[in-house]
């Protein structure tokens, strides 16, 4: 028997610092599709979340909000466990830094590897430290004096420290860079890498004093330094699969990771350090990187003061989650930054789902229950196809003349499965509103609801075509829209063939519309 194809996917691992916000809901989407998308496909899927709960960022937000750090994460992280309930996240597996049990084993293993490679040594260091990124940084890292991403001057710190020695790996991770060994997508991101690692890398601090951070996890035969925040929290990838436990079964079977999907600003560490560190361990490289890019708001960095940050909950309880879902996952490219403003969310809301698929599924429903009773099956020897091209929808191949079925079967789904393939997820969302652009076309030239009167077989056998197209749109919503499929699934009834094909619809009643036109 054929074994299942394995698939390894995360999101990065975001700071408990704050309660959780649109950017991180939109990473934890794209990961869920394609985890979605890979369990349907018969693939052995395993996703992974958490969160980062150590280092000073910590220790500071907690002191101003009057809590220890450890009662300060717990109400955080209940906060990104509510959020990942609420969109519907079907991740296997939340992996807390401050969890003892499931993470501090593999997290000082890997350590005491990366020491047994001779790549961690002690000195005194003097350098500019950015609180908000949790890394030294130098001048040539600032925007007039200050860290680009939180727009505050780093601090002078003066310490000894552990480092990695990373610059023993430069020439290895250019050479993986430029080889595609690990894909870093977008393609364009690559250049930005080589070049920071042309430029030469230095090794990293990779500890800080438990006087001055004593809240962390301590390094193996040395309390009095708590490991870097970047290191131990790099090494959940591993340790959530039990790597350093003795139930590390997970880690043999999944290990090495299919996809990282993380944001552009830290890239530097999943591309760089950490393949450093997997080197110096001995352990497989991860196989992908998908480093997305970052959410504005009508143009402009969220931010508090302004008031412009987008609140995932408001749109979730006004709009319904797979509306929220649908919207991240299809008008924000991966691949770029993307912008959110409750008025696109409002227009495109109306146009794709009250208008679109929902009116779809409503009118054809309504046909199949009034002509035919909710019972719906092809006449084998009549075929209806379509009299347009399917070129003025998606700019595909012509498809004049040919049938839903055909047009479904060899145009839409393998384009499709073909983006989804690439992680080119909004571009497949696409191909559904093309599918649902093809039935509402093919009602508007057909007039079922006029043909009905002189040829109830003709009229049927269209009927059916829908039906067998909304099948398939079905299918491609799951991973954007699992409620959703579900009930469309429900509302239709097919029944299919031995191979998955549908032959017949026994079709339910709308009771109320899927989607409300705000």
């Amino acid at each position: 028997m054929k074994e299942k194809e394995k698939f390894y996917i995360t999101t990065a691992i975001p700071y408990a610092n704050a309660k959780p916000h649109i950017g991180h809901a939109y990473e934890a989407l794209l990961a869920d599709v394609m985890a979605r998308y890979k369990r349907g496909s018969g693939a052995d899927t395993f996703f992974l979340s958490g969160t980062a709960e150590h280092g000073e960022k910590i220790i500071r937000a907690a002191k101003k909000a009057g809590l220890g750090p450890q009662a300060f994460v717990d109400g955080n992280v209940s906060e990104f466990l509510e959020l990942y309930k609420k969109l519907d996240i079907s991740n296997d597996s939340f992996i807390r830094n401050s969890d003892k049990k499931q993470h501090w084993s593999g997290a000082q293993k890997l350590w005491t590897k990366l020491v047994e490679s001779g790549d961690i040594y002690k000195k005194a260091y003097e350098g500019l430290y950015c609180v908000g990124c949790e890394k030294f940084v130098t001048e040539k890292d600032l925007v007039d004096g200050k860290c680009p991403y939180h727009d505050k001057a780093p601090e002078k710190v003066e310490e000894e420290n552990y480092f990695f020695r990373l610059s023993k790996y430069q020439s290895k991770l250019i050479e993986i860079l430029e080889s595609g060994e690990i894909e870093i997508l977008p393609q364009s991101r690559v250049n930005e890498l080589l070049v920071f690692a042309k430029n030469g890398l230095d090794d990293v601090s990779f500890s800080r004093p438990e006087k001055s951070i004593p809240w962390g996890i301590p390094v193996p035969d040395d309390s009095t330094h708590m490991m870097y925040v970047w290191c131990e929290e790099l090494s959940s990838y591993i340790s959530a699969l039990g790597f350093g436990r003795k139930d590390d079964e997970n880690f043999k079977k999944y290990w090495p990771v299919d996809v990282h999907v993380l944001g552009k600003d830290i890239l530097r560490f999943h591309a760089i350090v950490w393949p450093a560190m997997l080197l110096s361990a001995g352990l497989p490289l991860p196989k992908k990187i998908l480093a997305h890019g970052m959410i504005t708001s009508a143009g402009k960095k969220m931010s508090k003061t302004i008031g412009n940050v987008v609140d995932a909950d408001e749109y979730i309880d006004e709009f319904g989650v797979d509306a929220l879902r649908v919207y991240l996952a299809r008008e924000i490219s991966p691949f770029e930054d993307g912008d959110f403003t409750r008025d696109k969310f409002t227009e495109v809301y109306n146009a794709n789902l009250a208008n679109g698929l929902g009116n779809l599924l409503s009118r054809t429903l309504k046909m199949s229950e009034q002509y035919f009773e909710g019972s719906v099956a092809r006449a084998q020897d009549l075929d209806v196809p379509l009299k347009y091209p399917l070129a003025t929808v998606s700019g595909g191949q012509e498809t004049e003349g040919f049938s839903i079925p055909y047009t479904v079967n060899n145009t839409i789904f393998p384009r499709y499965h073909e983006k989804m393939g690439s992680f080119k997820i909004n571009d497949a969302a696409d191909e559904v509103w093309s599918l649902i652009g093809i039935l509402d076309g093919y009602i508007a030239d057909y007039e079922p609801f006029k043909l009905i009167k002189e040829d109830a077989v003709k009229t049927e056998n269209i009927i059916w075509n829908i039906l067998y197209g909304l099948h398939y749109v079905s299918l491609m919503l799951e991973p954007f829209m699992p409620s959703t499929a579900h009930k469309i699934k429900e509302l239709l009834d097919v029944s299919l063939d031995e191979k998955g094909i549908p032959v017949s619809f026994k079709t339910k009643k709308v009771e109320e519309p899927l989607f409300i036109r705000k």
